[in-house]
């Protein structure tokens, strides 16, 4: 019978059931945990906009537009997306020197980069990064969540001190009670009318810097069309776009974790370009995913598409309509709530994994965090992770080889066995196993349980042969498999001198 389901497989979802899991299946929570991600992204907002010395309304601009159009074209359903400090610190040079313009020109080009990149498969990248990295991201950008909170606790009156106290306490003890209001908005809002009513001296929101009063609106930045112009953003834009995308896709590994949920990477990088190109028309900032955010998003109960949308609405009401309630939340609320995503986000257990794994691992993830909190660049970091993921990788791999010979009865034929990957790393381990001063008539060189790689043990192979020629022998190899002899046939030179080369035998 035709059209019923085999047993064992899962059927895929129509587009309206595709539709109801990411936007209808958990309305309430997602709402919920919408508006305590808005509160987070307003003095962060600020914050970036001051680092990167643009006006707070940029910065507030680029958040509310990019969590809008993430929700609606990105790849994965819960994630948030936001101006961000990695960008932010990308873009102080353009700025300082030729104008917030020039920024908005660079956000679409950053965009438009991004989208291309998703269709040259860019987000197949991710595969090169290992767990040791993915680990010591997580374990760095909880570092340096706690650390952004630091100002706001220095040179500060007693009573902030008890406030993000208490806000911890209210975030931590709620849940046990009842976890039908995140409690992280329980605190903001606790907290928020406490200060109000009793006028306490802390730091409030309004404090970071003056909230727009009015809707972004649709311009073309005011840059000449030139080819000079172009010079100039092109390496600020492919810079945003590279660090953008990779901090996107990491955070989209760690939310897929998080919610045990699979996630479109190539949808999400297109997204990301889309949100992006749009951003710089509406004159935000560009942005990516934001692991803090998405964290509390997660933890606050918000794992659909509607998040990330009430996230970005929200936002907008809360800055033009709720303006000046806004301006006094206190700041000790939201380090409070920023703390929790920190000691939340850190894997704890990686401490403890550090007596077990192998010493490889472990200064793998040692050496990303210790990049990223020293450069607060995650993409050094993350890129200096993989390198010595790369060289670990290379240097165990290496080691699976082992050559072995036999002499024939009369004397006369020397067969060498060769086992296992013959490349860059093992290529020199692959010519010292081969005695070139023995007298022999003839080498036969066996590589049935071998495999060449690259061109480097090609022409070590060469170099083999070569050796063994000069020494008077006749020498033949057998037992290449096809992609080796394709390789072999293709770059080598000692089968175009008389050498006898059996790739037949595989």
């Amino acid at each position: 019978m035709r059209g019923l389901p085999v047993a064992g497989t899962t059927l895929p979802m129509t587009r309206l059931q595709q539709f109801r899991r990411e936007w209808l299946s958990n309305p309430r929570g997602d709402i919920l945990a919408g508006v305590v991600v808005a509160l987070a992204l307003i003095p962060e907002a600020i914050g970036f906009s001051v680092i990167a010395g643009i006006d707070p309304s940029v910065g507030l601009y680029g958040a509310f537009s990019i969590a809008m159009i993430i929700a609606l074209v990105g790849g994965r359903p819960g994630m948030i997306s936001a101006t961000t400090a990695a960008i932010a610190v990308l873009v102080v040079p353009l700025v300082k020197d030729h104008g917030v313009q020039y920024l908005f020109a660079a956000t679409i080009l950053m965009g438009a980069i991004q989208f291309v990149a998703g269709f040259l498969g860019v987000h197949l990248l991710m595969r090169f990064v290992s767990r040791s990295v993915i680990t010591g991201f997580v374990n760095a950008l909880a570092i340096l969540i706690f650390m952004a909170q630091l100002p706001e606790l220095t040179g500060v009156t007693p009573v902030t001190y008890a406030m993000v106290a208490g806000g911890l306490g209210i975030i931590y003890l709620v849940p046990r009670v009842t976890k039908a209001i995140p409690s992280p908005l329980v605190a903001i809002v606790v907290l928020t009318a406490l200060a109000i009513l009793l006028d306490l001296d802390v730091n409030r929101v309004g404090d970071m810097g003056a909230l727009p009063t009015s809707l972004p609106q649709l311009l073309l930045p005011d840059v000449p069309m030139t080819l000079e112009t172009l010079k100039i953003l092109l390496p600020y834009s492919a810079t945003m776009a590279a660090v953008g995308l990779l901090e996107s896709l990491l955070t989209a590994q760690i939310v897929d974790d998080l919610t045990d949920t699979p996630s479109s990477r190539r949808r999400e990088v297109h997204g990301q370009g889309i949100a992006n190109f749009a951003t710089g028309f509406l004159g935000g900032m560009g942005g990516c995913a934001m692991i803090g955010q998405s964290v509390i998003n997660v933890k606050s109960g918000g794992t659909g598409r509607l998040s990330s949308l009430v996230a970005g609405t929200a936002l907008l009401f809360l800055i033009l309509v709720l303006g000046p309630l806004v301006a006094r939340i206190p700041m000790p609320a939201l380090v409070a709530v920023m703390i929790m995503v920190s000691i939340g986000t850190f894997s704890w257990t990686s401490i403890r994994n550090l007596r077990v794994h192998p010493w490889q691992s472990s200064l793998v993830m040692l050496t990303t965090v210790v990049v990223v909190v020293a450069t607060h660049n995650l993409a050094e970091g993350v890129l200096a992770g993989v390198l010595l993921s790369g060289i670990f990788f290379a240097s165990k791999v290496s080691q699976l080889f082992a050559v072995s010979s036999a002499l024939s009865a009369d004397g006369r034929t020397r067969t060498y066995r060769v086992s296992g990957e013959v490349f860059f790393a093992s290529s020199e381990a692959f010519q010292n196993a081969f005695d070139f001063r023995e007298v022999i008539d003839r080498v036969v060189i066996d590589v049935h349980e071998a495999h060449f790689w690259d061109i480097s043990a090609v022409a070590m192979l060469d170099k083999v042969v070569l050796k063994f020629r000069r020494e008077g022998a006749e020498v033949e190899i057998i037992g290449l498999n096809e992609a080796s002899a394709t390789l072999v046939e293709r770059f080598a030179t000692h089968n175009r001198e008389g050498a006898v080369l059996d790739a037949a035998a595989h």
